[in-house]
């Protein structure tokens, strides 16, 4: 089954891809493709997911948004590659995580990313990751998260 076949299996859709500043959303660089940070906009529209993690958004919900940056992140990749069954494999994710003071359970946060790109790619999408706790990320967004891929 395709990515696109799984998405839409899972009733996900890929939100369009965000561009504002001077930088790139993904870049080709051999056959590896670097992406942009992206944040968690809401699949209706209205924004983005913000707050500090652990004092205005729970874990469940950072998870769920990260999530949501990985879709970002996907929507970027098929607008650089093409098509996302070029993906050979998730090399790495960055995920940085807008933590609250004490708050310590960043892998928990970025777990929903991996989870849903493991759920879509099966091997290819098991990858290296960081996950950091920041004191601020723009527009107050909960999380954001930045991707590594290789692709044939």
């Amino acid at each position: 089954m395709s990515v696109t076949d799984r998405l839409r299996e899972m009733g996900l859709e890929l939100p369009t891809p965000f561009s504002g500043g001077n930088y790139l959303p993904a870049v080709s660089a051999g056959d590896l493709v670097f992406v942009s940070g992206a944040g968690p906009a809401k699949p209706d529209g209205s924004g983005f997911v913000q707050g500090k993690v652990g004092a205005d958004v729970s874990v469940d919900e950072a998870a769920a948004a990260a999530s949501l940056c990985a879709l970002g992140n996907l929507s970027a990749l098929q607008q650089e590659i093409g098509d996302l069954e070029r993906i050979t494999r998730i090399v790495k994710l960055l995920g940085f995580v807008n933590s609250a003071p004490g708050f310590s359970q960043q892998p928990k946060v970025i777990d929903g990313a991996s989870d849903l790109l493991i759920s879509l790619f099966g091997e290819r999408g098991r990858h290296a990751r960081s996950a950091v706790g920041v004191a601020e990320l723009p527009f107050n967004i909960a999380v954001e998260l930045e991707m590594v891929v290789q692709v044939a």
